[in-house]
Formats: C-alpha cells, sequence, structure tokens
C-alpha cells in the first residue's frame, strides 16, 4: 500500500484557482437563486389570476342572491343548490389563497436569507 504512496511525486497536487472556485460556487448559488425567483414568480401568477377569478364569481355570486329581504324564501330550490355551490368553490378559492400567501412569504424569506448568506454574490446584470 505505502508503495503507491511512495509513487506519488510530492509537491504536485494542484488544487483549482481561486478564480474557478469562485464562479463554481457563484454558478450553484445562480442556481438556487433562479430557483426561488422562477418558484415565487410562479406563485404570485397563481395567486392574481385566482384572485381575480375569485371576485368574478364573487360579483355573479351577488347578482343571483338578490337583494330583497325575502329573497331567500321564495328562491327557487336549483338556484339555493347552484347558490350553495358557488359558495363551496368560493371558499375553496378563498383557502388557496391563504395558503399561496403563506408559500409567497416563505419564497420571500428564502430569497432574502440567500442574498443575507451570500453578501458578495451579484446577480447578473440582465436580473
Amino acid at each position: 500500500m505505502f508503495q503507491l504512496f511512495s509513487r506519488a511525486r510530492p509537491g504536485f497536487f494542484k488544487g483549482r484557482s481561486t478564480s474557478r472556485d469562485v464562479d463554481t460556487d457563484r454558478a450553484r448559488i445562480l442556481s438556487v437563486f433562479h430557483s426561488i425567483t422562477g418558484a415565487l414568480e410562479g406563485a404570485e401568477a397563481e395567486h392574481a389570476g385566482l384572485a381575480s377569478r375569485i371576485d368574478a364569481v364573487l360579483a355573479r355570486a351577488a347578482v343571483t342572491v338578490g337583494n330583497d329581504t325575502d329573497e331567500y324564501i321564495a328562491r327557487d330550490p336549483r338556484d339555493s343548490h347552484f347558490q350553495n355551490l358557488l359558495g363551496d368553490e368560493i371558499g375553496s378559492g378563498q383557502r388557496r389563497l391563504n395558503e399561496l400567501r403563506a408559500t409567497i412569504g416563505h419564497l420571500r424569506f428564502l430569497k432574502t436569507a440567500l442574498m443575507t448568506r451570500f453578501p458578495d454574490f451579484m446577480l447578473p446584470p440582465d436580473h
């Protein structure tokens, strides 16, 4: 076994250059940054689209409810059924909006943490 080591000539170990190490580390950090940014943009787009759709459903639901004080008494049972379905869908959408708000907050935190943990990390000019 020692014969194997004795064949290696001392002083011939060569590590990578410092600039290559910096480039490698920067590429790793940039990859994580892009992943977080992509996930954040996706969550924000989903939130905006869902909020818009919920607003539209709420507006339609308000029209179909009516505005008389005794409207719900004389309402056709099918209309009541559809009102209940709309209510369930709106509730489900609002639950998802809350989940997205939390996810967006977590992703923003991760992005901030990444930037503070690697203060020397500089984004390319196109970001």
